[in-house]
């Protein structure tokens, strides 16, 4: 059976070793010698770190490679074709101080260099978050609502079946002022880090 990694799960592994050895951002960004911000963004799966910058932070927190990745794969095979039973489908948290964000992986997969995540976001109303970047390309589905999209210095108002394509560089968060959740399908095309 081929190992396939699950990179939605970099951060949030990170994240869990980080907080149970009761370190800061700042603590680790001093071990490892990676930016505080470079560290949130990976965290928070908005960028997916380069093979060194990944062996500097699992150092610095003292983990094996070994255990780390063994965390990481998940066992699978590619017969041509991936089917995704909703159920199958794997929480995750992008930023630890969002509230009303509720993701959900559908699918990852290596692409000559880059990787695809394709996710579901239940945007509760009132949802909380500040504007991020991702080291990604994203493209947004409003399956049901409506939402605000600020992307920069504009505010696109996206009904049911809008789309929107975006550099994930650009500062961007979604707002729902409606009474009603709103359901976005996610697509992110992530650049190899440099």
């Amino acid at each position: 059976m081929n190992k396939k990694l699950s990179y939605n799960e970099i951060g949030a592994i990170i994240r869990k070793y980080r907080k149970s050895q009761k370190l800061r951002l700042g603590e680790l960004s001093t071990s490892s010698n990676v930016s505080i911000a470079m560290l949130s963004k990976i965290e928070n799966g908005r960028m997916i770190p380069t093979i060194p910058t990944l062996f500097a932070i699992i150092g610095a927190l003292d983990i094996s490679p070994d255990v780390f990745f063994g965390e990481l794969s998940k066992q699978d095979t590619f017969p041509g074709y991936i089917f995704m039973p909703k159920e199958s489908y794997t929480p995750y948290v992008k930023e630890e101080n969002a509230k009303g964000f509720h993701y959900l992986s559908i699918l990852e997969h290596p692409i000559e260099g880059s990787s695809l995540q394709v996710s579901l976001l239940q945007l509760e109303p009132k949802a909380k978050r500040k504007a991020v970047k991702t080291l990604a390309y994203e493209y947004i589905y409003l399956i049901s609502g409506s939402i605000d999209y600020i992307l920069g210095e504009q505010t696109f108002l996206m009904k049911q079946g809008d789309s929107l394509f975006f550099d994930g560089n650009i500062n961007h968060v979604p707002i729902n002022n409606t009474p009603n959740a709103a359901t976005l399908l996610v697509l992110y095309l992530f650049k190899e880090s440099k």
